[in-house]
This record gives structure tokens, C-alpha cells and sequence, in this order.
């Protein structure tokens, strides 16, 4: 009896789901203007006076999602109403997430002054004084329409210290207020100059004003990371050293190439090199050709100690332009310690140097010794690099090809700099040019002894 109402029961089951499938869907609708943002900007300011410190925020309002602002029927912001929502707000997304230290000790969770409403295209936050006032002025009338994706929050956060001349910190972790999230922190310090930071997502704490011995430190850490991350500095490393794996032999070819990167890296960073758009992509495409030219004299068999000192030298200033591009973002960082840093940076691409050529060496006289003849072996491997070198030479060539040349226009200043710099070059292609031949003529004294000691034994 009770089977002709099965299907009867299954369609309604059916019905019901159906229903409900599309019910979640369209309560799905007003969670799409919740989304996560794909890029952030977030401003704000950073002043210490007395016995407190002044934190000045602006960030899209979109940017701080699972709260519901209230709105007028017409679906702008409902100001009257919004004011008690943005507090909350404000230390939900922003303040946690923020950590400040005084010294070594983290500051504790901050007071919130006052946070309002803004428009996008207000200019408040061009500097602090002007932004200050802004939130000790009037806020938007209330008739004002401004839909609240479109609006920005400010905010100013004040934290207790124990003097205004500390040396500051600070971990922004705000990173997860969109997919690409960019910082700009401008950092005033009592009777200092303004200090501006930008980075990307979570940049890790901050040092505002580091000690010398602290931005050393940070710096041989990028350093040592950089040469061990550098896919094209690896490989030039080992066109240096496939044909020589004597330690001896390698000293002068590395120092060489340190004495050149080191050079083009501080002239970079001095602002001495040109700025036009087209200079970093003609780096990267030098930095594959050297590395591709390294590994046919490797397969010619033309290398030699005097002739491969000389040629890291002269790449080695290609080389340390790469280099400071990978510096230009995080020599902000190095405070007033910047010809420390610059060195420190050095000091540790050295080290990871050293490192990659004790890991080489060992394994390219084992391959060299048990697998392969040396010859064959130097061939080999010379022709993998240079099938790699060649290929980002000429994706790096194409997108070169990209950018339109133009002389840079040089003042008065420059050009002095620029003779200054000559100077110190051709100075420098002297000493090499001694030092070849001190090299040349050692050489030769060396041939002739064990030239005397052989007939001398015949």
C-alpha cells in the first residue's frame, strides 16, 4: 500500500533540496562585496613625542572585511550610525596585527583616539601635520554619499613609551588585508629627518633606526641568502671553477670578481648609476652573456689563471649592478649605516661564495676523478650551462628589445661624479694591468726553474 507514494515522496525530497541549493546561492550575493581585495595600499605615519607614540593609519575600508557598516536603503554609507562600528574595526584588523617595540620590549595594545570616514580623493595624508588635522577636524557631513568600498578609514592610534629618543621597531603584519598589500611608513623621529619605508606583504620586524652592528648583521643575512638564491651567480661560479679546482688559482679569479661587484654594487647605491628603465634588463641580459661566454672558453680550453682573473674582474662590474637591484628594496633598512650595509651585503655574498666553491670543488674532482675524464667532463658541463645561458640570453635580449633607448641627461653634479669615477677606473685597469704582469713574469720564473731542475736532474 504504501509504494505509490514512494516517488510521490522522493520528488518532494528532491524539491526541498533544490530549494535550498538555491537559497544558499542567493544568500552567497552579499558576501561578493566582502571578497579579498587584490591590491592594498596602506599609509600611515609614525611619530614619537614624550611619553607617547602617535600611529596614523589610512587604509580601504573594503579592506577590512566580515563586518557589516550600515547603510542607507540607497546602499551608501550610513555615517550617522557608522562611528560606532569603525573603533572595533580598527583594532580588529589593524592594531593586533601590529606590534611595536620600545627598545627590545613590545609596547602594549594602543588607545584609539579617533577614527573616521574619508573620501578617496582626499589629500590629507600628503604629511603628518596635515593628516593630524584632519582628525582633530570636522568629519563628513552626514548628507555626504559614499558607497563603502569606495570609502577610507583613518585612524590614530596612540601607544604609551617611556621616551620619544628609543630606538623603535616594528612588525606590520598586515598582509592579510588583501592579496598584495604595500606599506608606506613614514617614521619622525624627534630633530631627525623624516625616514620613509615601502615594502610589500609582511615584511618581518622593522628596525626604524638600527644600530650599526645591527644592520651588519641583516644585511651579510641578505647577502649570504642572495648568492644561494641567485640561479645565474651560481652558475657563473662554476664556470669559474670547472676548469680550475685549486684553491690557489681561485683565490685571485674570486677576488677579482669581488673587488669588481663590489665597486658597481656602492656606486649603484650612491645613485651613480643611470635610472632608466632600460638599464636592468640590459644587466640581466650581460650577467646570461657573461655566463654564456664563461662556459665556451671553458669548452675552447683557452682559459687560463692570468686571462680568467682579468675577465671575472671586468663581468664582476655587470655582475655587482645585478646585485643592486636586489639591494634597491631593502636598503631602506639600513638607516644611517648605509656604506655599512653596502659592505656587510658583500661580506656575506663572499661567504656564501666561499661556501658554494667548498661544496664545488670536491664534487668536481670526484666526478672528474671516478666518472668522467677531465677534458670530456669540462666540456659536458660547460655545454649544459652554456644551452642555459643562452636561452635566458635571448628571452632577456626580447625583453629588452621592449624598452626605448635614450641618453640620460646629466647636470653639472653628475658629470663630476662621473669623471670622479673614470678616474678611479682607469686608475684601477692600471693596478690590474700591474698585477698582470707580476703574475706573467712569477709565470715565466716558475717555467724556467722547472726547466733548470729538469735538465739539472737529466
Amino acid at each position: 500500500m504504501l509504494r505509490p507514494a514512494m516517488p510521490a515522496m522522493f520528488r518532494a525530497i528532491r524539491f526541498a533540496t533544490a530549494i535550498n541549493v538555491a537559497l544558499c546561492f542567493l544568500s552567497l550575493h552579499p558576501a561578493i562585496a566582502h571578497d579579498i581585495p587584490n591590491d592594498v595600499v596602506v599609509q600611515s605615519f609614525l611619530r614619537p613625542s614624550g611619553d607617547r607614540l602617535d600611529l596614523l593609519v589610512r587604509v580601504p575600508l573594503n579592506a577590512l572585511r566580515d563586518i557589516s557598516f550600515p547603510e542607507h536603503p540607497a546602499g551608501y554609507l550610513d555615517l550617522a550610525r557608522v562611528d560606532a562600528v569603525l573603533p572595533d574595526a580598527a583594532t580588529q584588523w589593524l592594531s593586533d596585527f601590529i606590534d611595536l617595540y620600545e627598545g627590545d620590549q613590545r609596547l602594549p595594545q594602543p588607545r584609539v583616539l579617533d577614527t573616521r570616514i574619508s573620501l578617496p580623493s582626499d589629500r590629507s595624508f600628503s604629511s603628518y601635520a596635515e593628516e593630524l588635522a584632519h582628525l582633530r577636524g570636522p568629519k563628513l557631513p552626514l548628507d555626504t554619499n559614499i558607497v563603502w568600498n569606495q570609502a577610507m578609514l583613518d585612524v590614530w592610534f596612540e601607544y604609551p613609551i617611556a621616551s620619544d629618543r628609543s630606538r623603535f621597531s616594528i612588525h606590520p603584519g598586515l598582509a592579510r588585508l588583501g592579496l598584495r598589500v604595500t606599506t608606506v611608513l613614514r617614521f619622525l623621529p624627534p630633530g631627525s629627518a623624516v625616514r620613509a619605508f615601502e615594502f610589500t606583504g609582511d615584511p618581518g620586524l622593522i628596525r626604524l633606526d638600527p644600530r650599526w652592528y645591527q644592520a651588519a648583521l641583516q644585511f651579510v643575512k641578505l647577502g649570504f641568502q642572495h648568492i644561494l638564491n641567485g640561479t645565474d651567480h651560481l652558475l657563473f661560479l662554476l664556470c669559474l671553477v670547472i676548469p680550475f679546482r685549486r684553491l690557489r688559482a681561485l683565490v685571485p679569479i674570486v677576488t677579482a670578481f669581488t673587488v669588481a661587484h663590489s665597486m658597481t654594487l656602492i656606486a649603484s647605491a650612491y645613485n651613480l648609476a643611470p635610472d632608466a628603465l632600460w638599464f636592468p634588463p640590459l644587466v640581466e641580459a650581460l650577467i646570461a652573456a657573461s655566463i654564456l661566454y664563461m662556459a665556451l672558453e671553458n669548452i675552447v680550453g683557452t682559459a687560463t689563471v692570468h686571462r680568467r682573473w682579468m675577465i671575472a674582474f671586468a663581468f664582476g662590474l655587470v655582475h655587482g649592478f645585478g646585485f643592486s637591484f636586489a639591494l634597491r628594496e631593502t636598503l631602506q633598512f639600513a638607516g644611517s649605516h648605509l656604506l655599512t650595509s653596502l659592505l656587510s651585503f658583500n661580506v656575506g655574498v663572499e661567504l656564501g661564495q666561499l661556501l658554494v666553491l667548498a661544496l664545488m670543488i670536491p664534487v668536481l674532482d670526484v666526478l672528474f676523478r671516478f666518472v668522467v675524464a677531465q677534458r670530456m667532463g669540462t666540456i659536458i658541463l660547460s655545454a649544459i650551462v652554456a644551452h642555459t645561458a643562452w636561452h635566458w640570453m635571448t628571452e632577456r635580449v626580447d625583453r629588452l628589445s621592449q624598452f626605448r633607448f635614450e641618453w640620460p641627461t646629466l647636470t653639472a653634479a653628475q658629470w663630476a661624479s662621473l669623471l670622479g669615477w673614470l678616474t678611479v677606473l682607469v686608475a684601477l685597469a692600471g693596478l690590474v694591468w700591474l698585477v698582470s704582469l707580476v703574475f706573467r713574469r712569477r709565470g715565466l720564473m716558475e717555467s724556467h726553474d722547472k726547466s733548470e731542475s729538469s735538465e739539472t736532474a737529466g
